[in-house]
């Protein structure tokens, strides 16, 4: 079974992507939801954690996404020690999560796969893309933040140029082109792939 990636800045619309292929019935991995499960639950990446970051960042015994975010996203540094911890626990989990699927290929979905080092244990990678403009006001809309956080997030996740040099097929979801015939042809580009 193939392990396909699937990425794209934030906004660009990788879920709604994912949703077209699991209506396909190709499994999809939210790396992303999976990161922040692993965060809570898992006691060795909690340890990690507290080890890195301090206890402020579970008091009282509960994770404090607020201390993280804040620390990570005015720190290049420690958002790298962070995803020092967390994206080995997450490809670990994608892994036993894969062996038990039934499918041609599975996706995992996630936004920083490329500069994360994750695309290289992968077998290929599919961008999501729309330009940066209605990246930033679908984002804006979807999660009711202002536009300086907005762009804040978007410079601290993979380049559109690096994404598009790693990708082997790529989704323009900018409301002008159909993505339902896009993903058609993904899906069919790699179960034609497919070595069994």
């Amino acid at each position: 079974m193939r392990r396909i990636g699937i990425t794209g800045g934030i906004g660009s619309g990788k879920s709604t992507v994912c949703r077209v292929f699991a209506v396909l019935g190709v499994p999809v991995f939210d790396a992303d939801a999976a990161g922040r499960r692993l965060l809570v639950e898992d006691p060795a990446v909690r340890k990690a954690v507290i080890e890195a970051f301090g206890a402020d960042a579970y008091p009282a015994g509960a994770l404090d996404r607020g201390f993280l975010a804040r620390a990570i996203f005015s720190d290049a540094h420690a958002r790298t020690r962070l995803n020092g911890i967390v994206h080995p626990a997450v490809r670990a989990t994608f892994a036993q999560w894969a062996g038990v699927q039934d499918a041609p290929y599975v996706l995992m979905e996630s936004a920083i796969l490329v500069g994360s080092g994750g695309a290289r244990a992968l077998d290929g990678l599919v961008l999501v893309t729309a330009p940066a403009d209605l990246r930033l006001r679908r984002t804006m809309l979807r999660d009711g933040a202002d536009e300086q956080a907005v762009r804040d997030r978007m410079a601290a996740q993979d380049t559109e140029e690096d994404m598009r040099a790693a990708a082997g097929f790529v989704i323009l979801n900018d409301d002008l082109h159909l993505v339902i015939p896009q993903v058609l042809d993904v899906h069919r580009g790699l179960v034609q792939q497919d070595p069994a």
